[in-house]
């Protein structure tokens, strides 16, 4: 289901499309030019919707040079998601800062894998067309709670020379989570150069913990905590081989065999409660339209 703009020239950061992709899932074209002539596989923008909205980073799923855009896959999880779900075509967002975070290192490695999970799917496409496009064999394993959850399907597909997929629930491909697809994929001797992990933390380390006796060359990408976006906050510290870096200037990808896993984990936990209480009394701003097409 998707909404699409009439106007012939939107304005600067309008939105010019909104699709909904599942159930809790949702994606957003923006009229952005001047990130979309920058923008690179691993980079993210931070938004900030309206004058009391909070900032929020999300990493850039797609973009398009000629028409101006970038476009944004999200889940409606918190205050600051459920705000963005309820912009329709043609809204404009206040301010749109991008792009922001160093690009993913592309070039020809061999065969790389791209591993993702659930929404880091949409990160992970980017990053897993450009390595195509470097002249990689990519082998993509896709995973998901259940088939319902699974997004871009047909775009990894079609960046892929293979694609392999997991469900929780075994209701598509192979029941278990996407580490078990890497295992059997490794029982097979295949020779994997690099491994792009995206996706929940604990998938990233324990994709990390599977390739680390290899020593498989494995990038982790990190979304901790993240308020300005530009190293100045240090809500985004992450300890990087016992060492302290920034996920916004430093990253966001980092060598996941150096990543403190358990310290990012614990810290992503911090304001949990608080964004559940401001979630559930978040209210559409006064003489805000109810999207009929699909109850918003």
């Amino acid at each position: 289901m998707s909404q699409s703009s009439t106007q012939n020239q939107p304005k600067l950061n309008q939105v010019v499309e909104k699709k909904v992709l599942n159930s809790v899932t949702k994606k957003i074209t923006v009229y952005a030019p001047d990130i979309a002539a920058k923008a690179q596989a691993g980079q993210f923008v931070i938004f900030k919707i309206r004058q009391d909205s909070e900032r929020i980073p999300l990493t850039l799923s797609s973009w398009d040079k000629e028409k101006g855009t970038i476009s944004h896959i999200f889940q409606e999880v918190g205050y600051s998601t459920i705000e963005m779900g309820s912009l329709h075509v043609d809204d404009k967002i206040m301010h749109i800062a991008g792009p922001l975070g160093n690009p993913s290192e592309i070039k020809n490695f061999g065969t790389a894998v791209v591993i993702c999970g659930g929404l880091g799917t949409a990160v992970a496409y980017p990053v897993a067309k450009a390595l195509k496009e470097a002249g990689n064999k990519v082998i993509s394993i896709v995973g998901a709670r259940n088939a319902e959850l699974f997004i871009l399907e047909d775009e990894m597909k079609a960046v892929s020379d293979e694609i392999l997929f997991a469900s929780d629930d075994g209701s598509k491909g192979q029941k278990g989570f996407v580490s078990d697809v890497l295992k059997s994929l490794l029982a097979k001797n295949i020779k994997i150069d690099i491994v792009f992990a995206i996706g929940p933390p604990i998938m990233m380390s324990v994709i990390a913990e599977i390739t680390r006796p290899l020593g498989i060359k494995t990038i982790a990408s990190l979304n901790p905590i993240m308020v300005d976006g530009m190293g100045m906050c240090g809500a985004c510290r992450v300890s990087i081989d016992n060492k302290t870096q920034f996920a916004c200037v430093d990253g966001p990808e980092f060598d996941a065999h150096k990543v403190n896993f358990k310290e990012l984990i614990q810290r992503l936990k911090c304001y949990c409660n608080e964004e559940k209480n401001l979630s559930s009394s978040y209210q559409k701003p006064a003489g805000e339209k109810t999207c009929q097409c699909h109850g918003q």
